[in-house]
């Protein structure tokens, strides 16, 4: 949700820092602040402003800090407005203890009662301020009983205290170039270099300064020093945890000449799908390989079902997947959105495989499904884009997207990578469960190695046209997209896009299921997608396209505004449409991979024309760590 980073070492404290939170701004924030330490039992300097992080640079050219080891933290504000009071680090009644903090502490209230009876004051409207003075009252409790004690320690007895979810980064000037970390829920990573240690909520916050990472699980702490970092549970017990190299080039981050990064991770999807691929499947022998799955081939093919929990975009394409899994595999697929799962009461079935599907793999409603599928005795599979986070950690396997960091909130690159390995997956299990032959699993691996070519095709010929489109729908109020079969969960996909970074209302809806309701809403100034692609080898997607045509006839006969995504040489549809997007063939089951590309080009061209911030649009955070 929110960026932290935090620094010790020889470089410059400051820069570090602003430049980490700057590479961490997709996240969603609404406030800024900044701690440096320098010399022994000196309050810490701190500078916060409300708004972007342009106004705290602001105020640091005012009023420059500088130090030896500092932390900084961008807020999205949960509780409390977002204003220069509220925003982190947070301070202890000496002013020589800051913290940062993501997450939410459930029983804040409960503690600041205590706190304020015991003479603690507070001057902030945040769940976050009582950290800092429950650290502070550890430290004297202890002292008091003649037992001082090292901050880690103070931290270690504070968060036995906390309800909730927290990332944590503490220091105190009391004792220099030393940074605590603690995870209990929202992502935290730490960096090493060469005499100097990092911390941060995200890895692109450090990538620039370097590629080995170590990702906390949830009860570790880190104590971080130039002489390295040392890692204990929080109760004190020493631990060890994996260093990650980083295969990311740090330029991926960066725009690379594009006006937004939403723009150039639309245009990045032949990459990320291609990397996606890469060494996992044989055309000669038309074998899947799937390298982080630590469950044997035969538990997978003796799977009574499979369950999917996801949120947002990914609960899209688990939607997706069910459609290409059932087909390929004939194994039946049931989908969650994660944050609903827990209170069903799912039924327990061992056989049952759990998959999570989150481009972060920190997002706290899709852990807390995995959690409840492994309690009620599945085994899991992670589909993710980021190597080492924590579903991947918690999973019997995982799937790794290798999309590349994606920095726009709205997903579009880690959306094609998801079905991409679903896909895969699905191949995997048709094979293993006697489904797919070689001839078969070949055929359709050739489709998939065509599928790059054909979206940079739809993107260097229909670019230009979304953005002419753009120009006629931009003043729309509301949208509808129609699909049919696996095509539904692309419309849902588009419309929720077109509404993420537009600000215009959007609805996916199964197109035979208009005229239960939805026909009441076509009037002349309703633009309605309508995906009506067809796989001429594929006898049910003739059908469905012949249905689909029914559907647009019912809205153009109400004076609805069609735009029809086609398959090129369809002709016909351009006799009932005012508008028509034309992509590439392609076999039923991947022609939503290109379906999503135009619908992808025509939100942000709609969103641009509006004047919307594309990249972090309002109310919305890229990873989301907290229920």
């Amino acid at each position: 949700m929110c960026g932290i980073v935090g620094y010790v070492g020889p470089k410059k404290v400051v820069p570090v820092i602003i430049e980490g939170l700057r590479r961490l701004e997709y996240r969603g924030y609404d406030s800024a602040g900044i701690a440096v330490g320098n010399a022994v039992n000196e309050p810490l300097q701190v500078s916060r402003a409300p708004g972007k992080l342009g106004n705290l640079e602001s105020v640091l050219a005012a009023k420059p800090l500088d130090g030896t080891f500092g932390i900084g933290h961008t807020r999205w504000a949960t509780h409390g407005r977002p204003t220069e009071e509220n925003a982190h680090p947070h301070r202890d009644c000496t002013g020589r203890l800051v913290v940062v903090h993501n997450g939410i502490v459930e029983n804040y209230l409960e503690l600041k009662r205590e706190l304020t009876a015991q003479g603690h004051k507070f001057v902030t409207e945040t769940d976050t301020e009582i950290i800092a003075h429950l650290i502070e009252q550890v430290e004297k409790d202890a002292e008091k009983a003649g037992s001082p004690i090292l901050l880690e320690e103070a931290v270690r007895r504070a968060v036995k205290r906390l309800t909730g979810a927290f990332a944590l980064g503490i220091l105190t000037s009391a004792e220099p170039d030393k940074i605590i970390a603690a995870r209990s829920g929202p992502p935290v990573v730490i960096g090493v270099g060469e005499g100097e240690a990092f911390i941060a909520s995200d890895v692109p916050g450090i990538l620039h300064h370097t590629r080995d990472i170590y990702f906390l699980a949830d009860g570790d702490m880190a104590i971080l020093t130039r002489a390295g970092v040392q890692f204990t549970d929080f109760e004190g017990n020493p631990i060890e945890r994996k260093l990650t190299r980083i295969a990311w080039d740090p330029i991926q981050a960066e725009k690379g000449g594009y006006k937004h990064f939403m723009l150039k991770e639309i245009w990045e999807q032949p990459r990320a799908i291609r990397d996606t691929t890469l060494g996992r499947f044989s055309l000669d022998s038309g074998k899947v390989f799937l390298g982080e799955m630590d469950i044997p081939d035969e538990e997978l093919a003796s799977a009574s079902s499979i369950n999917i929990a996801a949120c947002g975009t990914s609960w899209h394409s688990a939607l997706t997947g069910k459609y290409m899994i059932e087909r390929l595999a004939r194994l039946p697929v049931d989908v969650d959105y994660a944050s609903e799962y827990r209170y069903r009461n799912p039924i327990p079935d061992r056989n049952a495989l759990g998959l999570l599907i989150t481009q972060s793999g920190e997002t706290a409603d899709t852990l807390a499904a995995q959690r409840e599928m492994i309690a009620l005795g599945s085994k899991t599979v992670a589909i993710c884009n980021v190597v080492g986070a924590m579903v991947a950690r918690e999973a019997h396997g995982a799937i790794y997207t290798h999309a590349g960091p994606e920095i726009g909130v709205a997903s579009t690159k880690a959306f094609t990578a998801q079905l991409t390995a679903l896909f895969l997956l699905a191949l995997k299990l048709g094979q293993l469960r006697g489904r797919l032959d070689k001839e078969k699993s070949v055929a359709l691996m050739e489709e998939l190695s065509r599928l790059p070519a054909k979206i940079e095709e739809v993107l260097k010929t229909r670019s230009a046209q979304c953005e002419e489109l753009a120009t006629h729908f931009s003043t729309a109020r509301d949208f509808l997209y129609l699909g049919r079969g696996i095509h539904f969960p692309i419309a849902l996909e588009g419309a929720l896009k077109l509404k993420e970074i537009s600000y215009i209302h959007a609805e996916g809806y199964p197109a035979g299921e208009m005229k239960h309701g939805p026909n009441a809403l076509i009037d002349e100034t309703l633009p309605v997608v309508v995906l009506a692609t067809r796989d001429e080898a594929d006898p049910a997607s003739k059908l469905r396209y012949e249905k689909t045509l029914s559907n647009i006839q019912e809205v153009t006969a109400r004076s609805g505004r069609v735009i029809a995504v086609a398959t090129e040489g369809d002709d016909t549809i351009g006799t009932l449409v005012e508008h028509v997007i034309h992509i590439p063939p392609a076999t039923e089951l991947l022609s939503p991979l290109i379906e999503i590309v135009p619908l992808q080009l025509l939100a942000y061209y709609i969103a641009v024309r509006r004047g919307c911030d594309v990249d972090q649009p309002r109310n919305l955070a890229k990873s989301v760590t907290v229920e």
